[in-house]
């Protein structure tokens, strides 16, 4: 072949494959870029697991809109074991049964036409902790890749003791020390069967409820949850963060 015909030929080739450079460039970047998040993640899990989250993105932008919150971190050990089981039987009865995602309750929103909530406590956790509120494709994406990361990694008590902390009972109402000083003028150690269910029933719609003053509505439903909360102390539905 000609000289000048195997120099066409080869600035064809660099012609061609030039446009891939900056596609493969992107593609290299974003990888990192997602490698980056991931790692980013994990470590907030693990450390999470051991330390105590020092606030949430909703609490800091609730603090800014009302000029603070009122929240302060409590143990587990001193919590009313009865309250747990209350919001376990308000909020996510199969806690102790599925690995994050309640697929019963899934299919049952679904039937339901998306009328009804299917959230676990952990995805509930997942999203006060370490995303945003607001209903969302990408928050609810995320979230799905998060929650299997937590329940892997946090016990199913440690999940329940991050939730009750940071948890919304009321405007500028965080976490259930602050709940039940507000509503009972109680220790969370002290909090009776009745108390605990009233405070789980407002979780829902914390801003609208009130456990101190419930309506008549309320009142039916914190009857149904302190019920809840026994049968799964007897059937063995808390025996997974339960000692």
């Amino acid at each position: 072949m000609p000289k000048e015909g195997m120099a066409k030929s080869s600035t064809r080739k660099k012609v061609k494959s030039e446009p891939r450079r900056p596609v493969r460039r992107i593609v290299r970047w974003v990888s990192r870029g997602l490698a980056a998040c991931f790692a980013l993640v994990l470590a907030l899990v693990l450390l999470f697991a051991v330390v105590n989250p020092p606030t949430t993105f909703y609490m800091w932008q609730e603090g800014q809109r009302l000029g603070g919150v009122k929240q302060e971190w409590v143990d587990w050990a001193d919590i009313a074991p009865v309250m747990p089981r209350s919001v376990v039987a308000a909020e996510d009865a199969n806690f102790c049964l599925h690995w994050g995602f309640d697929m019963g309750a899934i299919r049952a929103a679904i039937d339901a036409g998306g009328n009804r909530g299917a959230s676990t406590l952990t995805q509930q956790v997942v999203k006060n902790v370490f995303l945003w509120q607001g209903r969302t494709y990408l928050r609810k994406a995320l979230e799905a890749m998060i929650t299997p990361l937590v329940e892997v990694i946090w016990s199913k008590q440690r999940i329940l003791e991050v939730y009750l902390n940071v948890a919304e009972f009321g405007e500028g109402v965080f976490g259930i020390k602050a709940a039940a000083a507000r509503d009972f003028a109680v220790e969370p150690a002290a909090l009776t069967a009745q108390q605990a269910a009233r405070l789980a029933v407002v979780l829902p719609d914390p801003k609208d409820r009130s456990a101190e003053k419930p309506s008549r509505f309320l009142r039916k439903r914190a009857a149904s949850v302190l019920d809840g909360a026994e049968t799964i102390r007897r059937d063995g539905r808390s025996a997974c963060f339960e000692p």
